[in-house]
């Protein structure tokens, strides 16, 4: 048993134990979710700039403060007081224009009516923050935007609260061969040096008269190849190689 004045989170959405007509559960947007959002745009208890972003475009300035705005709305469309994160987009809003107005040298209220603009959303018109970007004949602009999302609770809302999804990324095939510190030409270790050519095709067809380098590029099909400094040298002055083959190389990989 629980007291009825106790609240429950769980989610990140408050739940009140108490009695009601009905018997239905009522979700509800915790104020001090409210607080912890709201608090990174204040200084002071009112809303403040945020410097480190007056070096962005404009675009990109209204897309960061857009993106955080609807995900933490989209989150709590369920909760029957949604209303309640007027305070937040109020905050947000102040910051995102004391932002832009810093960046340009302006004040709040001309940049406020510099970029309002009203859309058009299932609940009615709205007003919002936006900026277009014109991307060229034929293609439509690029547009950012902040606010214009009604504040009522939907009751058909989707939750989706996936697991961070983390990608994993191969270490590249050059760098292992660079971390190995042989030649790839004379087989000596030690400190090595990449060649690098811009195409395969600058080096003709295999079966063609070509240095012990070139060859070895076009038989394994690579634009680089891993050399000491002394091979490196003699690459670029024309001479001769000490080369082991194709199968000393196999060999060194494994």
């Amino acid at each position: 048993m629980r007291h009825e004045n106790r609240r429950l989170k769980r989610f990140a959405t408050d739940r009140r134990n108490r009695r009601t007509v009905n018997g239905a559960i009522a979700l509800h947007v915790p104020k001090d979710v409210i607080k912890a959002h709201s608090t990174p745009y204040l200084k002071g208890g009112k809303p403040a700039r945020r410097p480190h972003l007056t070096h962005a475009d404009d675009h990109t300035i209204v897309n960061l403060y857009g993106a955080r705005y609807r995900g933490i709305v989209q989150y709590y469309l369920l909760a029957g007081d949604v209303f309640r994160l007027n305070r937040l987009h109020w905050v947000m809003q102040t910051s995102l224009l004391h932002t832009l107005a810093n960046k340009h040298r302006s004040t709040v209220s001309k940049t406020a009516r510099t970029y309002k603009a009203t859309i058009d959303t299932p609940a009615g018109r709205r007003t919002c923050l936006q900026v277009s970007t014109e991307r060229g004949p034929g293609r439509k602009p690029l547009v950012a935007r902040f606010g214009g999302i009604p504040l009522q609770r939907q009751k058909t809302a989707v939750l989706l609260d996936r697991e961070p999804s983390w990608a994993s990324h191969r270490r590249k095939e050059l760098i292992g061969r660079f971390l190995a510190r042989w030649c790839e030409l004379c087989g000596r270790p030690g400190n090595v040096q990449v060649h690098q050519i811009r195409r395969l095709a600058d080096l003709g067809k295999p079966g063609e008269q070509q240095p012990d380098w070139a060859a070895l590029m076009i038989k394994r099909r690579r634009k680089t190849l891993v050399v000491c400094a002394r091979c490196h040298e003699d690459i670029h002055a024309g001479q001769p190689t000490a080369s082991h083959g194709e199968d000393h190389w196999r060999a060194r990989c494994g």
